[in-house]
């Protein structure tokens, strides 16, 4: 991440932002403080990966029992 004192930041805005990259940041700094980060907007950085998630939820299509104590709450 790049950090660019926020007065330098002003006269540049333009440049800063077409040179950015996608999931880039630049730090913007008053002092020793960060005040703001520019960040590239609209491009997804990661593509999604399809079955990352396969066989981390069992559903138990034969179970009524936990649903018994709840009768009185169901029309």
């Amino acid at each position: 991440m790049t950090t660019i004192p926020i007065g330098d930041a002003s006269s540049q805005l333009n440049e800063l932002v077409d040179q950015l990259a996608p999931g880039e940041e630049i730090e913007l700094t008053r002092g020793d403080d960060t005040v703001a980060r520019l960040v590239k907007n609209g491009i997804r950085t990661q593509t999604r990966q399809f079955g990352l998630g396969k066989g981390k939820l069992t559903i138990v299509a034969d179970d009524d029992e936990h649903l018994e104590h709840s009768q009185d709450y169901v029309p």
